[in-house]
This record gives C-alpha cells, sequence and structure tokens, in this order.
C-alpha cells in the first residue's frame, strides 16, 4: 500500500497553507500488529508532522520521518499502513488534548 498520494500530497499542501492552530491532521498511520498511530498533518520532503502515539501512554505532537516508517517491519513481515476510511474535521490541537488527557490516540 501507498503511503502517501497525490491527492493526500494535495490536501497536505493546502492544509499548509492555514494557520497553525487550524491545521488538521489529513491521513493516520498505524501498525496492524499494535497500538502505533500517527495522524500526519504536514509533510516536507521526508519528514512529516503530526500526533505520534506508539502505543506506550504518551502521545506527542512531533516530526516523524517518511522512510522510517516505511522501514518498519512487524511480525510476519507486516508494514505500516494508511487507514484509508479515516478523515477528521477536528484540528491536529484538538487530538493532540484529546489524546494528552486518555493516555493515546483514539481514532
Amino acid at each position: 500500500m501507498k503511503l502517501i498520494t497525490k491527492e493526500i500530497k494535495t490536501k497536505i499542501k493546502a492544509n499548509m497553507m492555514r494557520p497553525e492552530e487550524d491545521r488538521k491532521p489529513i491521513f493516520k498511520l498505524f501498525t496492524p500488529w499494535g497500538a502505533a498511530t500517527w495522524l500526519i498533518s504536514e509533510l516536507i520532503g521526508d519528514e512529516m508532522y503530526g500526533l505520534c502515539d506508539l502505543g506506550m501512554g504518551s502521545p506527542e505532537v512531533g516530526y516523524v520521518s517518511l522512510s522510517e516508517l516505511k522501514a518498519i517491519r512487524g511480525p510476519f513481515n507486516l508494514s505500516v499502513e494508511r487507514d484509508v476510511y479515516w478523515s477528521s474535521d477536528n484540528t491536529l490541537n484538538w487530538w493532540a488534548d484529546q489524546a494528552r488527557r486518555t493516555g493515546g490516540i483514539a481514532a
């Protein structure tokens, strides 16, 4: 599965034109074998910015490398996947506040 499509790149470009506090996560990545989840709102080259949760109870907003996520392999050689059905009308800040309160991303 392709993690970032042309459509996603177009949406991210438009999202990055908004004021920082109004930016929304455009897509969700996750590990199908575990609890790691990323809600991504920005992309510059290989660097993505968003809400990152490795499933250990301490979600944080920050940067993550696309190439590093592509290189991750889990059991049975599973890889990080994109949730093709996920979308959000809430801002990244809203998601971060929710995740900090609950100890994880519930998306």
